[in-house]
């Protein structure tokens, strides 16, 4: 093996890597070290979030405009712009940890303006029938009489004691068998997986074991991937309810978060499938992701004091593009006129062959997804939402990196994805920064002296701001008169916060005082500004589409259902204010959080469950936005606060007047 030319110790986790080429980008360095670090452009210099202090050593780098010449003196440098020429101490400076904590736990912040109602509710008559069952078998041994081979005797007392026939046997399974059979004395626990072509034996323990049926569900987000573990003997319990809401608490044991490391390869989806294309891209971000479910897992069942072959099965729901990274399937062509995915429909696969740090016999079902840009994440809150089953009119949206929108009831389902871009998770805002402690997430301007309250994660001093605090400054701002409604200052006021800055007007959120250690200050830009506009313009857009796609308007809709993370933080006024949500009856909103998981815990309990996920994949109608001309006129109409239309927000307009 080839000697280290270099050593680079990463600090705050303390630890050293070694560097076998001179020269080494410092970003792929700490990539291959599992260091994380924030880069939302997946490497070539554009964010700006991948600073990192050279504590000792040398770099070679170019000056980057991202970092001040003050910076400079100090040692901040850009770890995608090193590189590695000498022996390092590099310290990561908190603005671009990533920090998992905030996913992990409640840190007391604000409610929603409105709260879900009941989520037991939203899907009614789920008969309680898991894909994966335990029965317990007492087998007779076998005789000269009786002389029926170890996995006919098996099969044939399925049949007599539970009345099962027509199964089929994992091949891994067999090996295994006939030494555990007369080891457990013939007294077994069978378990069996349903699948749409019948029965399949998958794993045999000794005695009974029906007490201990686990199944773990995950979301695998763009930015955040989030786990739980489900106690499905739960289930069996409360069969005779046969309706899901009566066993929600059982059935949750564990939950686990964290955010999903592949950003380090770029923030979206696109600069990730562009990675992907070069060299062992797609196997780095296959074995990234792998990596990160297998830390959820561990943290699970550490969690809950079970083992992992307690674990039946593992249900995951994502993005198109995220389920082919987990799959390690090729995403080349999802980006690429005209937006074709490899498969909408994927078969179960053996969690082992994955990588998953899992017993041979646990087997993956993905969700199935729609188009390139709706997948299997949003087919799972359609159904967790229980759209599918209800003659409402519904309009279901997950607002993360893309914006995925979905129209109808239980008769038709239209759909569409808009790119929202990453600016309501921190993205291309100055000192935008993701959910997590010190982030600005509340914000109250006084209409007089201009003078802003904030409220962070954590109650800690301000180290930037988080998507759902841009819109509460934007909101406030515009109300309150800083700026007009196409989002540029209002210069002539009488405050030391309204400044031209380095790279334009701003607005002073908090100054070095009130800012976390090693800020200068925490501003708002006409350029975070028009980002924002932007964005929200596209998932309003979006949204209008579909609704003039089927003849209808806002104002039809019986429902408005918003899932995602996004919307565990959102104000409801506040987005109405900027025109992200429209102006219709509060009462038709709805928070569900997490949507994918809702779904992924419906075919987790309910085999017929994912027989209607199923179907709801392939009742949505998906309507391509990328060349669509209506999609432009109404984007550019929408970038406007709160819109070009102030009929449609005759509210807020009524407030931007002064009618009140």
């Amino acid at each position: 093996m080839p000697k280290p030319v270099h050593q680079v110790t990463f600090l705050p986790n303390n630890l050293t890597f070694d560097v076998f080429k001179d020269g080494e980008n410092l970003l792929r360095v700490a990539i291959a070290a599992g260091v994380h670090i924030n880069a939302s452009c997946g490497g070539n210099g554009a964010c700006g979030k991948c600073r990192v202090i050279i504590e000792q050593g040398r770099v070679e780098a170019e000056h980057s405009a991202k970092i001040s010449e003050e910076e400079w003196e100090k040692g901040y440098r850009l770890a995608c712009t090193c590189k590695v020429v000498d022996d390092l101490v590099v310290k990561i400076p908190p603005e671009s940890q990533i920090d998992n904590s905030v996913l992990r736990k409640d840190l007391g912040q604000k409610q929603h303006t409105l709260m879900a109602r009941d989520l037991n509710t939203l899907v009614q008559g789920v008969r309680i029938n898991p894909a994966v069952s335990k029965f317990y078998i007492e087998l007779p041994p076998p005789t000269l009489d009786d002389n029926l081979s170890d996995l006919g005797r098996l099969m044939r007392e399925l049949k007599n004691q539970h009345g099962l026939e027509n199964i089929s046997s994992d091949y891994f399974l067999l090996r295994r068998l006939p030494r555990l059979l007369r080891q457990a004395d013939w007294k077994i626990t069978a378990t069996l997986v349903y699948n749409p072509k019948g029965l399949k034996l998958i794993d045999v323990e000794a005695g009974d074991t029906r007490a201990q049926n686990y199944s773990i569900i995950i979301d695998i987000g763009t930015t955040t991937v989030q786990g739980q573990l489900l106690n499905l003997n739960a289930s069996h319990e409360a069969e005779e309810h046969s309706v899901i809401n009566e066993l929600e608490s059982d059935l949750l044991v564990a939950s686990d978060a964290k955010y999903n490391s592949q950003v380090r390869f770029g923030e979206d989806v696109i600069s990730r499938i562009v990675y992907s294309l070069k060299g062992d891209g797609l196997k780095e971000l296959h074995q990234s992701i792998i990596g990160d479910l297998n830390e959820i897992i561990n943290n699970l069942v550490s969690k809950s004091g079970i083992s992992k072959d307690q674990i039946s099965h593992l249900i995951v729901a994502a993005n198109t593009t995220m389920t082919q990274f987990f799959l390690e399937i090729d995403p080349k062509y999802i980006r690429e006129d005209p937006y074709v995915p490899t498969a909408n429909f994927f078969p179960p696969a053996r969690a082992l062959d994955l990588g998953l740090e899992l017993p041979d016999y646990i087997h993956v079902y993905t969700f199935p997804a729609v188009s390139s840009y709706v997948g299997g994440d949003i087919v799972a809150g359609v159904l967790g939402a229980g759209i599918f089953q209800r003659e409402e009119l519904t309009l279901f949206m997950d607002v993360g990196t893309n914006g995925e929108i979905v129209l109808g009831n239980c008769d038709w389902l239209v759909c569409t994805s808009c790119s929202a871009g990453p600016a309501f998770e921190g993205g291309g805002i100055k000192f935008g920064m993701r959910a997590t402690t010190g982030a600005i997430e509340q914000i109250r301007i006084n209409p007089e002296t201009f003078e802003p309250m904030l409220l962070t994660i954590g109650k800690k001093k301000p180290l930037g701001i988080c998507g759902s605090g841009i819109i509460e400054a934007i909101a406030e701002m515009l109300l309150v008169g800083i700026i007009e409604p196409n989002g540029k200052f209002r210069r002539e006021l009488d405050t030391w916060r309204i400044r031209e800055g380095e790279t334009g007007w701003e607005y002073v959120l908090a100054d070095a005082e009130q800012s976390a250690e090693g800020l200068d200050e925490i501003t708002i830009t006409e350029g975070d500004i028009d980002n924002i506009i932007r964005t929200k313009a596209a998932i309003y857009a979006g949204c209008q589409i579909l609704l003039e796609s089927v003849g209808l308007t806002f104002a039809e809709l019986d429902r408005f259902i918003i899932a995602g993370g996004f919307g565990k933080y959102i104000n409801l006024e506040r987005a109405i204010t900027i025109g992200l949500l429209p102006e219709i009856d509060h009462d038709k909103f709805m928070f569900v959080g997490n949507g994918a998981l809702l779904g992924d815990r419906l075919v987790s309990v309910s085999r017929e469950m994912a027989a209607e996920a199923r179907k709801v994949a392939e009742m949505m109608t998906n309507i391509e936005l990328a060349n669509n001309m209506k999609f432009m006129d109404e984007y550019v109409a929408a970038q406007f606060l709160p819109h070009t239309n102030t009929n449609a927000f005759p509210k807020i307009m009524a407030l931007l007047e002064g009618d009140k």
